[in-house]
């Protein structure tokens, strides 16, 4: 029986991967997919997969689409623009599954829409957790929506407490590569160009999450997601650098023993595990070959040098709005990066100036939550100018 799936940003690393995934796998039809601004690929994904149902930017993106689509000989979709759009992709009444898998605080909503239609969530997009992680989960629990992690390291902690009593859990240890500037000191990193920034050695992803790599961000954020994901509070989630990428994550027994998950770094592993469980399929990748793995290390993250996973550490303690202001203020600080206007090891000093700024409040509500986050993006734009003119 064909299965139907929504795609929350199709043309990015994650919901290319899930294209792939569901041509390998065959049983799932594509009814609805949502896209930013690259419209070639999209029209080359609809023409292919034909879904029902598509979303994009603006106008001027959906014009530039139609053309991309004459030019193949495909049939146009409906088209629904912005959030609004993205709302009817994530909500489409034959989407059994929705992969939430945009970039950013965009998703929120949507996701938000998806789970209280009580689908299934494929979550790629770990920002919706760290912004509304209680609005979250207390919707899923409310409508019967399942949140299943697509992010390989919470995807191998679900792996992980398979068949286990929570009761018996000491901690969860998220793996960490240590991202391209594992071994440079404080003074590189703050000197690195934005072509270092993005050549991180493991994993081959979008701009956004790979700066967030480099500056151990992205682990923090997975540390406030895993809170909201497994119910374990920030003394019982541990981070650990682990440079092969073998061991994806782990979860530590009361009784001492360490459980592990190990596998191939690819990303169409954890995405086929989202949308198949609880059964577990053949997959499309080679299985990983235990003999050529030379050897498995791991490190302690240093903070010092990489500040903003202590941020993340000290957002989850306080709480409340606080994680939300923390995610809005970086996603303008690695945009500003991105675009030259600041360094690198900027990055987590904006942050925390915003952090130091915001007095958290409750984040049990929507409106809450949204207004945390637009003012964290108008303070973090301020000093930004401010910055800039006292240059």
């Amino acid at each position: 029986m064909m299965k139907g799936i929504s795609i929350l940003g199709s043309t990015g690393s994650i919901g290319q991967n899930t294209l792939r995934v569901v041509e390998h796998l065959g049983n799932i039809r594509v009814v609805a997919m949502a896209a930013g601004r690259n419209m070639s690929t999209f029209a080359d994904q609809i023409a292919k997969f034909k879904p029902d149902l598509v979303s994009c930017d603006d106008e001027a993106c959906a014009e530039v689409l139609e053309r991309e689509l004459a030019a193949r000989g495909a049939a146009v979709p409906q088209i629904v623009l912005n959030e609004k759009g993205l709302v009817a992709v994530a909500t489409h009444p034959e989407a059994e599954t929705v992969v939430s898998a945009t970039v950013g605080a965009v998703g929120f909503v949507p996701t938000l829409r998806a789970i209280e239609g009580g689908k299934r969530i494929a979550l790629a997009n770990k920002e919706t957790l760290v912004m509304a992680g209680e609005v979250m989960t207390a919707a899923a629990a409310k409508n019967g929506a399942e949140l299943l992690p697509v992010d390989s390291e919470h995807n191998a902690i679900h792996q992980c407490l398979r068949g286990e009593k929570m009761g018996e859990v000491r901690r969860l240890v998220l793996t960490a590569s240590g991202g391209p500037f594992r071994t440079k000191t404080k003074e590189e990193i703050a000197t690195a160009t934005r072509e270092q920034a993005l050549n991180h050695p493991n994993w081959s992803m979008g701009e956004k999450i790979t700066i967030d790599s480099a500056t151990l961000m992205n682990k923090g954020l997975e540390v406030i997601e895993a809170r909201w994901l497994f119910g374990f509070d920030a003394d019982q989630i541990s981070v650990i650098v682990h440079p092969q990428s073998v061991i994806h994550s782990m979860v530590e027994m009361v009784d001492g023993s360490v459980i592990a998950q190990m596998g191939v770094t690819d990303m169409k592993h954890p995405i086929q595990y989202a949308l198949t469980y609880p059964d577990r399929m053949r997959n499309c990748l080679e299985p990983l070959d235990l003999a050529a793995v030379s050897g498995l290390t791991f490190e302690e993250p240093d903070l010092d040098r990489f500040p903003c996973l202590g941020l993340a550490y000290r957002a989850l303690r306080t709480g409340g709005t606080m994680p939300a202001v923390l995610n809005a203020a970086n996603e303008v600080a690695v945009r500003a990066f991105l675009d030259g206007r600041i360094g690198l090891a900027e990055i987590a000093a904006l942050n925390e100036s915003v952090m130091d700024d915001h007095e958290a409040g409750p984040a049990n509500g929507f409106e809450a939550v949204l207004a945390a986050d637009d003012w964290a993006r108008r303070r973090a734009i301020m000093k930004l100018q401010q910055s800039a003119s006292a240059v």
